[in-house]
């Protein structure tokens, strides 16, 4: 038999109340209601029910009510149903824990349920009272920060699984829309020199359309306001808004509210992530609070990548720089032995009267000088030459050096000097430094061939904005234990793969034979090895800008005096203990030494040198080379014969220049340090600096 427009089929009768009054009661009743009888079906279902349950009016009379149950909970329900037929009592709404209802269609919806037995009528019955929970506003809101938490803990697990910056930014946006059902969602990333956004991510259809545009930083834009006050910025109606402005094509597409948090870094902000829908006042404080988190997200996940490539890229830099030192020390053994042979070559009679073999002579040995340079280069970069520190004034090496310059570069190249205190010192090799400035500014020079201005600049603190560090910035820097000492011009600038290649030895863009590609890579190793940072600011026809940290100088310390050392003649007939286990190495130093009026007894090891000494061998120098094979390092040898025989003055020699560095670490002072390869004048030089010292002790 069909059942009634209320559900209940027509066999049974009604409970024994007025029907007129029944019905509208039944009808007009706000919340869902459903009379079940014992066996678990359902006699009658309003139309309340039938909305929030998905069924047609009618259409629930004779279901069981398990129906409504979800699977995974339906046992269970059973059981409870049971339970409660047993013991009939009334259940007041509101006071039980809330529930889960199956639709028809198979979707849930959250629930409460309010049981009311009707007692004393011929056929037991009890009322269920169903009320839809999620329409009250703290059940929303509830659900809503459940759901906002899930996509936080969605992209949490990405950031656990994946070290691709552009996977972050292209699911950041797509999360923050998914999440707040909005119609569009952007990131906004400062270019380095902090003077523009580009879009770098973007969600939905109208986000994916500028992807890659660029705005300003100004104020009057979207994320400009962000970066400006530093905070949120929400708006509910951009039509009226007169802070910002935002792309025209989003005001076209009915963009009405809109929403920015800012990306930070250490409290600087370096981009924007931005949410905006068709509903006006859609963003609240919840919101908000929700892009945020997002953005803190996105930001740590974006710091880690830079991270983890600067140190990639440092790590790289490091063993490319363990490559050249070695091929360096090789390269020196063997420059050393031309250089010494052309040195004698010169000097034999049938070469002495021959106008062009010297013209022939002279050209090998300045080729050997210009090799030499290059592997001082290498070893600089690897952070392996030897560094006198001392206390240099920036203002006055700077101004000196501009003065030279404006001699010798275009005049269509300004020259200016910036510098912030008067008296700026920095703990550095002066030497090195003025090289290295040199080298930044014959670069800067061949990227401004056309004219333009060259500016150095020398003031206390950190990096500027937008200057990538070659890795983590020395410590303190921030505090002014370091000067900054940049060079700048107004060139071609360089592009990003460029900018992240320039430290890499022998990389270069410039034309075949104009450049080594060792110049700022050799700079890069001075100012590591100085316990320093280096970083690059520049971007295409924007120029470029090279900037050091330094250590700043608290107190002038003067550089090691040498005296007349380098000028003085050696005693005639001067004993020097030659010890060098390179036999070609040996005969050419042994050439020099003799050339230069001394006797000389010549050594393969260091035990050779020991049985020299012990067998009554006259010594005043042990020239002595600190690699020595498989048998006693020179520095050992050294400290032997000092304490052993304490007239005799020492001067080390490597073409490891870690090997030099080692030594004047842990030498006495009144130890000579001599790299090779040397020529005759530089090993004079050498050996005079050692006798001129005060008596060893």
């Amino acid at each position: 038999m069909p059942p009634s427009e209320f559900g209940m089929p027509q066999s049974v009768d009604p409970p024994p109340v007025e029907q007129g009054v029944f019905r509208s009661l039944f009808v007009a009743y706000p919340d869902a209601l459903l009379l079940v009888d014992q066996a678990g079906s359902i006699v009658m279902a309003n139309h309340a029910a039938a909305s929030l349950l998905g069924y047609q009016p009618g259409e629930m009379g004779g279901l069981p009510v398990d129906a409504l149950v979800p699977d995974s909970i339906r046992p269970r329900h059973a059981a409870y149903r049971h339970a409660y037929g047993q013991a009939p009592r009334t259940r007041p709404m509101g006071t039980q824990m809330e529930l889960v209802a199956r639709r028809k269609d198979g979707s849930e919806v959250m629930v409460e349920i309010a049981l009311s037995p009707l007692q004393g009528h011929r056929v037991p019955l009890v009322v269920a009272a169903i009320r839809d929970v999620a329409g009250y506003p703290r059940v929303k809101q509830a659900l809503q920060r459940a759901r906002y938490a899930e996509h936080l803990a969605q992209l949490g697990r990405l950031a656990v699984d994946t070290r691709e910056p552009q996977e972050f930014l292209d699911q950041v946006p797509r999360i923050a829309r998914e999440a707040l059902e909005v119609d569009a969602a952007v990131v906004y990333l400062l270019d380095p020199g902090r003077t523009e956004f580009r879009i770098v991510g973007g969600a939905g259809d109208l986000a994916l359309d500028v992807v890659g545009e660029i705005l300003g930083n100004r104020p009057d834009t979207l994320p400009g306001l962000v970066l400006a006050e530093c905070r949120a910025v929400r708006s509910a109606s951009v039509k009226a808004e007169r802070r910002f402005g935002v792309l025209q094509r989003f005001i076209d597409a009915g963009i009405e509210s809109v929403v920015a948090v800012p990306l930070l870094d250490r409290g600087r902000v370096f981009g924007a992530l931005g949410v905006m829908s068709t509903r006006s006042a859609r963003f609240g404080d919840d919101e908000t609070r929700f892009l945020e988190s997002l953005a803190n997200l996105l930001a740590s996940s974006l710091q880690r990548s830079q991270t983890e490539e600067a140190l990639s890229h440092s790590q790289r830099l490091e063993s490319v720089g363990q490559l050249t030192g070695g091929i360096a020390h090789d390269f020196n053994n063997l420059l050393m032995v031309i250089q010494g042979n052309l040195q004698c070559l010169e000097e034999t009679a049938g070469v002495r009267g021959d106008l062009q073999a010297l013209q022939f002579a002279d050209a090998a040995l300045r080729a050997t000088g210009r090799a030499a340079e290059l592997t001082s280069k290498l070893l600089a970069f690897s952070r392996r030459q030897v560094l006198q520190p001392a206390t240099v004034d920036v203002g006055s090496m700077l101004n000196s050096l501009a003065d030279m310059l404006r001699r010798t570069v275009d005049q269509h190249i300004r020259i200016d000097v910036q510098m912030s205190d008067a008296g700026l010192m920095v703990i550095a090799d002066p030497g090195q430094l003025e090289s290295a400035l040199l080298n930044i500014a014959i670069n800067a020079r061949d990227a401004m061939p056309h004219g333009g201005v060259l500016r150095f600049e020398g003031h206390p603190g950190p990096a500027s904005d937008g200057e990538s560090p070659d890795g983590v910035e020395p410590a303190h820097a921030a505090t002014g234990a370091f000067v900054r000492i940049a060079v700048s011009d107004t060139g071609c600038g360089m592009s990003e793969e460029v900018r992240e290649r320039a430290f890499e030895p022998f990389f270069t863009t410039k034309e075949l034979g104009r450049g080594t590609g060792l110049g700022l890579s050799a700079v890069y190793g001075f100012v590591k090895q100085s316990k320093g940072s280096i970083a690059i600011r520049s971007s295409p026809g924007a120029g470029s800008t090279i900037a050091m940290l330094l250590p700043r100088a608290l107190e002038r310390q003067e550089s090691p005096t040498q005296g007349d050392a380098a000028s003085m003649a050696l005693p005639s007939r001067l004993h020097v203990l030659l010890v060098e286990d390179d036999v070609e190495v040996r005969t050419v130093i042994r050439a020099h030494l003799e050339s230069l009026g001394c006797v000389v007894h010549a050594a393969a090891s260091a035990e050779q040198a020991l049985e020299a000494l012990q067998a009554g061998a006259k010594v005043d120098v042990l020239l002595t080379d600190i690699a020595l094979g498989a048998g006693m390092r020179g520095t050992v040898l050294a400290a032997a014969v000092q304490q052993r025989f304490g007239g005799v003055r020492i001067v080390l020699m490597s073409g490891y220049s870690s090997e030099l560095i080692e030594a004047d670490q842990h030498s006495p002072s009144r130890w000579e340090l001599l790299p090779k390869p040397c020529t005759r004048q530089e090993l004079s030089a050498a050996i005079a600096r050692a006798l001129s010292n005060d008596t060893p002790d």
